[in-house]
């Protein structure tokens, strides 16, 4: 028997038994007459002690052990006579009686601690000696947790858990899709689904009324902290539902999550409209732990003789509370942050409102303190407040000040990852129109439902039409999105030929779901969850890359295995590939 007990399980109460452990050195201390050995497995670290008095052979034995040696170890728990409080075996020791070596191991390349000496792509190569620290194995188990629960709730509430493709057809809307080539159909390829989305429609045809799914998704695109190119969604559906009935599902299950996995009890969750959130916040997904909204000033500030302003469609401005002592330097680095390509501001104006009551501003030159006042004044500015102020055309200004609200935000410590404000978005536009193109694309996915109400309006103005769609967003960050989706053939058919499909291309694409919506297809909706942004957000982090357990770099590489790597001139011409790739 490798061991009776683990790492993370002796306590006072087991003074006295003999016992066997296995697992990995974490860190060793000689000291002369005495030997400690902290052993890790995945449950925890128990102190081994090793006395050079009683048993010097095994004592000699043990200061040969190296870092990430494996070891089995029988002994006596005995007190611990320095108790450490940091663990929860930290009352007793093994008085160690037999050493056995099941494994050697290289120096690692990297310390296995808390806090690791290596860099990002350095864990990430040696990806199995990363996940062996405690951080790394407390977020993969919250995982679990959350997986767990989430099925727990499902279930209770007659959801049925059905597996959908992997390899399905390719479709022209949403992102890149990755493609897999079809040996025994030669010059056709299969795609990797990026969400399972016709097929839980299809299952809603089929009479499965409520289904799930913890599913992997796949899509190729450019990477960043919340996003791989393969990701985990709690993916939902349900039959003859409306809008209300998901919401409350759902946000039924997002409160089971917090209570039984955080032990927070989270209240109704509020609800607000894609034109509301745009206006208050520039989001579609605002993080509402802070104020901070938005301030219109086009009838303060335009007619001033500052043209900046007076050719812009829209002057905008928020309140930095507490922030008018910043130094000229500090809003020199602000004005430099806006004006970064991945903000796009031409510039920034500012305003300090300074204790004595008057003002500072960098247009000084076109505003009087008297214009200063009355626009602190629409703002619910105070003495003491620094005002920020954007301007450009709406769309534009109103993405561009969101950024640097939630930097400022976090700046001033209001974006607290312990805490937690989550949010209904509904109400969105329908579509949404691409210049580029000269066309409409669905801003959900061309399955979404306008609302009843709007869909006279598709043939008319389709830029006034509002979806039956609905976001959860969490802290700033949008965990699922969903609909009600079209049922209906004819419907359904207005809406591809609005997204510049032929009759032809939507029964080539989608010809499936369009004849089984001639079956009888009842009202169903349902929602996607993305599970790995939900974990890390109840992890208290923003990157998801640690809540996996083998995620890919900025470059969607596994450094670990060297993945994408090329493959045989053979297996390609039996696949009918261009050797010359």
């Amino acid at each position: 028997m490798h061991r009776t007990h683990t790492c993370g399980e002796l306590r006072l109460s087991h003074a006295g038994q003999s016992v066997t452990l296995s697992g990995w050195v974490q860190r060793s201390r000689d000291l002369g007459g005495m030997t400690f050995i902290d052993l890790r497995d995945r449950y925890g670290i128990t102190q081994l002690a090793f006395n050079m008095e009683t048993r010097p052979e095994l004592c000699d034995q043990a200061r040969k052990l190296g870092r990430e040696f494996v070891i089995k170890v029988s002994g006596t728990v005995v007190e611990r006579y320095s108790k450490n409080a940091n663990l929860d075996t930290g009352e007793i020791e093994i008085d160690a009686t037999a050493l056995e070596i099941l494994n050697a191991s290289k120096t690692p390349p990297f310390t296995i601690e808390d806090e690791s000496d290596g860099g990002d792509d350095l864990r990430m190569q040696w990806r199995y000696l990363d996940l062996r620290r405690t951080p790394l194995r407390n977020n993969l188990m919250l995982r679990h947790r959350m997986s767990i629960e989430a099925r727990k709730y499902l279930d209770s509430l007659g959801f049925l858990e059905i597996e959908t493709p992997y390899l399905i057809k390719s479709t022209p809307e949403g992102a890149r899709d990755f493609v897999v080539p079809s040996r025994m159909n030669p010059g056709q390829f299969y795609a990797l689904p990026q969400s399972p989305q016709t097929f839980k429609q299809i299952l809603m045809v089929a009479g499965y009324d409520r289904y799930y799914q913890i599913v992997r998704c796949f899509r190729d695109e450019d990477l960043r902290a919340d996003r791989q190119p393969e990701f985990t969604q709690i993916d939902c559906e349900m039959a003859f539902v409306e809008q209300e009935d998901i919401l409350n599902t759902f946000e039924g299950m997002v409160r089971h999550l917090f209570k039984t996995v955080k032990g927070i009890d989270i209240a109704s969750v509020p609800r607000m409209t894609y034109a509301e959130a745009m206006r208050r916040f520039g989001s579609d997904k605002p993080d509402i732990r802070f104020g901070m909204e938005f301030n219109y000033l086009d009838g303060l500030m335009k007619g001033k003789g500052f043209n900046v302003f007076d050719q812009s469609e829209a002057v905008i401005g928020i309140v930095a509370q507490g922030c008018a002592s910043y130094t000229r330097k500090q809003v020199d680095e602000l004005t430099e942050w806006v004006k970064r390509p991945q903000i796009g501001a031409k510039g920034l104006v500012y305003c300090m409102c300074n204790e004595d009551g008057t003002f500072k501003s960098s247009v000084d030159k076109f505003y009087s303190q008297d214009d200063w006042k009355a626009i602190a004044s629409a703002m619910g500015a105070n003495a003491g407040d620094l005002l920020l102020i954007l301007s450009g055309n709406l769309a534009s200004t109103q993405k561009q000040l969101n950024e640097l609200r939630l930097l400022m935000g976090a700046r001033l410590g209001l974006r607290k990852a312990d805490d937690f404000k989550p949010l209904w978005v509904i109400d969105f536009p329908l579509l949404e129109w691409n210049e580029d193109t000269g066309r409409w694309f669905a801003m959900h996915h061309p399955f979404t439902s306008p609302k009843p109400e709007h869909i006279a309006l598709l043939d008319t103005d389709p830029g006034s039409v509002n979806a039956n769609a609905y976001d959860f967003v969490l802290n700033g960050v949008e965990i699922g999105g969903g609909s009600i989706r079209i049922h209906d053939r004819e419907v359904q058919s207005r809406m591809f030929k609005l997204l510049g499909f032929s009759p032809e291309e939507a029964q080539a694409q989608f010809g499936f779901l369009l004849n089984a919506f001639e079956y009888g297809a009842p009202p169903h909706g349902g929602i996607a969850f993305g599970f790995d942004r939900f974990c890390a957000l109840f992890g208290g982090q923003e990157s998801i890359r640690d809540f996996i357990a083998f995620p890919k770099n900025n470059s969607g590489r596994d450094v670990m295995i060297d993945a994408p790597s090329s493959i045989a001139k053979e297996q390609l011409e039996e696949l009918g590939i261009n050797t010359r790739i």
